[in-house]
């Protein structure tokens, strides 16, 4: 034992057996539970509080998507969410004592159509009027950030431009979820490992707690953070949300030496590409067509991003695939989050955040939290109702929210 390193997660937190009650359960042990368990502590003083997860801590989508962080979306409401988690983002690992690996190197989003042109620019401005570090860059300053781009005019898509975010990057994910969990740990949160629910407890309107595989928890407060399944876990209570799950593919390949500096996201051509710390090339592609719950890749699609990306990155023609997965987003018709109360008295829900849930995390753990503690939304997730989809005041990201929409 005395051999194992000090971050190694068995030495991060306890696996205790669930109490009988607690001030409030969160379904969910990915990066938002985790996150919202973390502030309300933190900012609300609420420790009393459990985190459920049916499998093992931060096993789903935390640690199959393709960590890329960054905050250039279009309307006014998604960048003040998402700058607002950008910004927790720069300051979390101090604050969170751990080092995960934070790398703000810039995100370029590719314009290959006079109509990503003109898109792009007007996201631009709309980031800039918000406080976004946002910036239109011709082909050659393309090449210049991204010197292994291929910028030449006779490809099948030639790039015409990309809108760029220097302070935008990545961190390694499960990184970030055992720093979350470690301080959610010493500050007296249960996070409990392999307890599924299977039911969730009504007295008339009002949610009083769940049922596991592992008993029945009490609860006075329920929150939903369970993303790609969280219309299995809402329709338990009786509410039917707005949002489809969709299988999403990436791929890894074997390590190189650094060669990609930048992260580049193409939405037109169905292909996003950063290089992890090790080294391995991580590639995201378009969600697969049908509604699903699969966490595998398909040849199909893997073929298609290959394709995509050697077109864009000659130099990748001679790697190798390492391994592929599969996660589950959650969508709504929007392209935008669901952070909101439900018409179930006590029942909180967080989800439909689509490709954007990795970046979106502590933001999302800061207004969810603010959501449970007052039983009113933050002014930052107020927008993000469940409330807009009969209203039809909705905040359609389907440009800035890229490939996945």
């Amino acid at each position: 034992m005395a051999d194992l390193l000090p971050e190694h997660p068995e030495f991060l937190w306890n696996n205790p057996d669930p109490k009988k009650s607690y001030d409030a359960v969160i379904v969910g042990g990915g990066g938002h539970g985790l996150a919202t368990a973390y502030y309300l502590a933190k900012n609300h003083g609420m420790t009393n509080i459990a985190v459920l997860e049916k499998g093992w801590l931060a096993g789903g989508n935390m640690a199959r998507n393709t960590t890329i962080i960054r905050s250039n979306y279009l309307w006014d409401e998604s960048a003040g969410i998402y700058e607002h988690s950008l910004k927790l983002w720069e300051q979390l690992p101090e604050e969170l004592e751990y080092d995960f690996l934070f790398s703000q190197r810039g995100v370029l989003n590719l314009a290959h159509t006079l109509g990503d042109v003109r898109e792009s620019v007007r996201r631009v401005e709309a980031n800039q009027l918000n406080g976004v570090d946002a910036e239109w860059l011709t082909p050659d300053q393309v090449k210049e950030a991204c010197p292994i781009i291929n910028t030449s005019d006779d490809i099948r898509y030639p790039v015409m431009g990309a809108t760029w975010q220097p302070r935008a990057g990545i961190a390694k994910h499960d990184h970030v979820a055992w720093a979350f969990a470690r301080k959610c740990n010493e500050m007296g949160v249960d996070l409990i490992q392999n307890c599924e629910v299977t039911g969730i407890i009504k007295d008339g309107n009002k949610v009083t707690g769940v049922k596991t595989n592992r008993g029945t928890i009490l609860a006075g407060k329920v929150a939903l953070a369970s993303a790609g399944h969280s219309s299995v876990v809402a329709e338990m209570a009786g509410v039917d949300l707005p949002i489809q799950s969709h299988p999403l593919q990436a791929l890894v390949s074997e390590l190189f030496e650094p060669v990609h500096p930048t992260v580049v996201m193409s939405n037109h051509i169905h292909v996003y590409v950063s290089q992890a710390h090790k080294g391995e090339l991580v590639m995201g592609a378009g969600i697969d067509s049908y509604n699903g719950y699969g966490q595998r890749g398909a040849f199909h699609v893997i073929e298609e991003q290959m394709a995509a990306a050697v077109e864009l990155f000659p130099i990748f023609a001679r790697a190798h695939v390492l391994r592929t997965w599969g996660g589950i987003v959650d969508t709504t018709m929007d392209a935008s989050p669901i952070i909101s109360k439900t018409p179930v008295e006590n029942l909180y829900v967080n989800c439909g955040w689509g490709t954007g849930g990795f970046k979106g995390t502590p933001g999302a753990g800061w207004t969810f939290a603010h959501t449970i503690a007052n039983d009113e939304p933050h002014k930052l997730n107020a927008p993000f109702a469940l409330e807009r989809f009969e209203t039809g005041h909705l905040i359609d990201e389907h440009g800035a929210a890229a490939v996945a929409h």
